[in-house]
C-alpha cells in the first residue's frame, strides 16, 4: 500500500509516494522544474493561477506512478499540504474569479489594521489570537471593496490546498486550523468568528464546510482521477498548511517542540498547550494540526517573507547565475563572523508581520569599497536571515515557547553549513535535520486520516535524523555581537 502526499508551495507542487509498511519515500517530482511565476501587477501585490497548481500537481502525480510503476488502485489516501494564506475564490461551478491572492501579497494590510482599531484590539486577540492583519480574511475584504462585481459572484472562498482538494473531489471543505490562518477562527468559542464575518459583511455561506484535519474529505471524481492518473474514488484525508505540515512532518506536535523551515520564506513554528499571543502580532498563533478541544495545540508561528528569494536574488541577479548555491557558501565561508561590519535587511519581499507590517525592503548597511568583496555579500546576507529569525524567536520566547532543538528538514538554507552554523551558535540551540519535507509530511498525514496508521509511532516509521549541528558556546559571544549591530540598524 502507498500514500501519495502534495505540497503545493508559491515556487512548486511536489509529490511524494510514500510506502506504509516501511514509511520510505519510494518516488517524488516536482513541476515545474523551473519556478512558477508570481504575478506582481502593482508594488505590494503577489498573485498565482490556481489552475497551474493543479495542472503541475497533475504532472507531479503521473510521473511519481510512473518512476515506480505502482498500481493506480494500491496508492490508499492522498495528503495535501499549501501555501498558507492564500485566498481563492470561485464560483457554484467551482470556476476560479480572480488570480488567487497569495501569502506574501501586502495590498490588504490596511484592511486588517483597520478592522483590528474597530472590532477592538482586546476582543481581537483574545478570540482571534492575532490581528486581522494581511491574512486571508483581509484579502476577501480588499476584494470586496475594489472588484465588487466579481466578489458578488463569489460561492465560496478558499485557501490554495482547499482547492486542490475541490479540484480532486468536486467537494469544497476546509479546516478549524485552515480558518485560524485565515484569521476567521474563534478560539475562545472553537467556531469561525461570526463577529469578524459580521465586520467584514461577509454572508456565513461563503465559508466551505468544515472538516477535521485528519479524516475523509471527499474522493477522486473520475474526471481528477483521469487526470491524476490514479484510481476513481481515492479519498482526500489530510490538508494542512505548509508551516503546521512542516511541523507535523517532523514530528513537531507536543509543547515547546520547534519546526524550521528556509526556503523562499523562512519560518519558526513552536508548538503551545496554551492559546497566547502577541500583542503586537508580530509572530502568529494558530490552531495545530493536532488540536483538540480536549488537548490543545496551537502552533506559534514567526514568518520572515525575504529569506532563500534573497540568496535566490544574489546568485541570479550579482553573480548572474555563473556559480551555484554550494560556491556561494564556499565563497561567504572567507569571511569573518559579521561580515567585517557589512550588515544585511533581508526584508525584501513584502509587508513583514514581525515588523509589524513594514515593508523595509532589502538593503546592505555599512558597505566599505576597500573592505568588502563578494565573499562579505553573500556571507551578510546569510546572517541578516539568521539575525531575522533571531529578532523573532525573542518575540515567540515571550510568548511562551522555548527554544531548546530545532528540527527541520535538510532542504533549502539549510543545506548551507554557514546558515546552520550562524543559527545554533546565536541561538545556542541544537539543530536537528531530517530525511523529510512537506510532501512527506502530507502523505503521513494521509495514512493518519484513513486509519492505516493507528497512532504516531507507526506513522512516522521511516524518519530519521540525518545530521545534527552542536551549538559552539565559546563563539556565541562574536555572533551576538553581530547581531547586537544588525539589531541597532533595524531599530534605528
Amino acid at each position: 500500500m502507498y500514500l501519495l502526499g502534495f505540497d503545493v508551495g508559491s515556487s512548486s507542487v511536489k509529490a511524494c509516494l510514500l510506502e506504509v509498511e516501511t514509511g520510505a519515500v519510494v518516488a517524488s517530482a516536482f513541476f515545474p522544474e523551473s519556478e512558477m511565476p508570481i504575478d506582481a501587477p502593482l508594488p505590494g501585490y503577489a498573485e498565482q493561477n490556481p489552475d497551474a497548481w493543479w495542472k503541475n500537481a497533475c504532472l507531479a502525480s503521473k510521473t511519481v506512478l510512473s518512476k515506480t510503476g505502482v498500481k493506480p488502485e494500491d496508492v490508499k489516501a492522498i495528503g495535501i499540504s499549501y501555501q498558507m494564506h492564500g485566498l481563492v475564490i470561485v464560483d457554484k461551478d467551482l470556476n476560479v474569479l480572480r488570480p488567487s491572492i497569495i501569502w506574501c501579497d501586502s495590498r490588504a494590510v490596511s484592511y486588517g489594521e483597520k478592522a483590528f482599531e474597530t472590532v477592538g484590539r482586546t476582543k481581537s486577540l483574545q478570540h482571534l489570537l492575532n490581528s486581522p492583519g494581511n491574512f486571508t480574511a483581509a484579502k476577501l475584504a480588499w476584494v470586496k471593496e475594489n472588484e465588487p462585481a466579481i466578489y458578488n459572484k463569489i460561492h465560496k472562498f478558499m485557501l490554495p490546498g482547499d482547492y486542490l482538494a475541490a479540484r480532486m473531489t468536486g467537494e469544497i471543505v476546509t479546516t478549524p486550523s485552515g480558518l485560524s490562518e485565515g484569521i476567521l477562527w474563534d478560539f475562545q468559542n472553537e467556531q469561525p468568528a461570526d463577529f469578524l464575518l459580521d465586520y467584514f459583511g461577509f454572508d456565513p455561506s461563503l465559508i466551505a464546510n468544515i472538516k477535521p484535519t485528519f479524516s475523509v474529505q471527499g474522493e477522486l471524481t473520475s474526471k481528477a482521477a483521469s487526470d491524476l492518473g490514479l484510481a476513481i474514488g481515492t479519498p482526500v484525508t489530510y490538508r494542512a498548511g505548509d508551516q503546521p505540515n512542516n511541523a507535523f512532518s517532523l514530528n513537531v506536535l507536543e509543547p515547546n517542540e520547534i519546526a524550521a523551515t528556509a526556503g523562499t520564506s523562512g519560518v519558526v513554528y513552536g508548538v503551545s498547550d496554551q492559546a497566547k499571543y502577541d500583542p503586537q502580532s508580530r509572530v502568529n498563533t494558530f490552531l495545530h494540526v493536532s488540536h483538540t478541544p480536549e488537548a490543545p495545540r496551537y502552533g506559534v508561528l514567526l514568518c520572515i517573507n525575504g529569506t532563500g528569494i534573497l540568496n535566490s536574488w544574489l546568485r541570479n541577479h550579482l553573480l548572474r547565475g555563473t556559480v551555484g548555491y554550494a560556491e556561494m557558501n564556499d565563497l561567504a565561508a572567507h569571511a569573518p563572523v559579521g561580515s567585517d561590519g557589512l550588515l544585511c535587511l533581508p526584508f525584501g519581499n513584502g509587508a513583514e508581520r514581525v515588523l509589524e507590517n513594514r515593508d523595509l525592503g532589502a538593503s546592505f548597511h555599512g558597505l566599505q569599497l576597500t573592505r568588502h568583496s563578494l565573499p562579505h555579500w553573500i556571507r551578510a546576507a546569510q546572517e541578516g536571515i539568521v539575525f531575522s529569525f533571531y529578532y523573532g524567536i525573542q518575540v515567540m520566547e515571550q510568548v511562551g515557547v522555548g527554544l531548546k532543538t530545532i528540527r527541520a528538514g535538510e532542504a533549502n538554507m539549510f543545506l548551507s553549513p554557514l546558515f546552520r552554523d550562524t543559527l545554533a551558535n546565536l541561538t545556542g540551540a541544537e539543530i536537528q535535520l531530517f530525511n523529510t519535507d512537506g510532501a512527506q509530511g502530507a502523505a503521513r498525514g494521509a495514512g493518519l486520516g484513513l486509519g492505516i496508521y493507528k497512532n504516531r509511532q507507526e506513522a512516522f516509521t521511516g524518519l530519521k535524523i540525518v545530521r545534527t549541528i552542536e551549538p559552539d558556546m565559546r563563539a556565541q559571544e562574536a555572533y551576538r555581537d553581530a547581531y547586537e549591530k544588525w539589531r541597532n540598524v533595524l531599530v534605528g
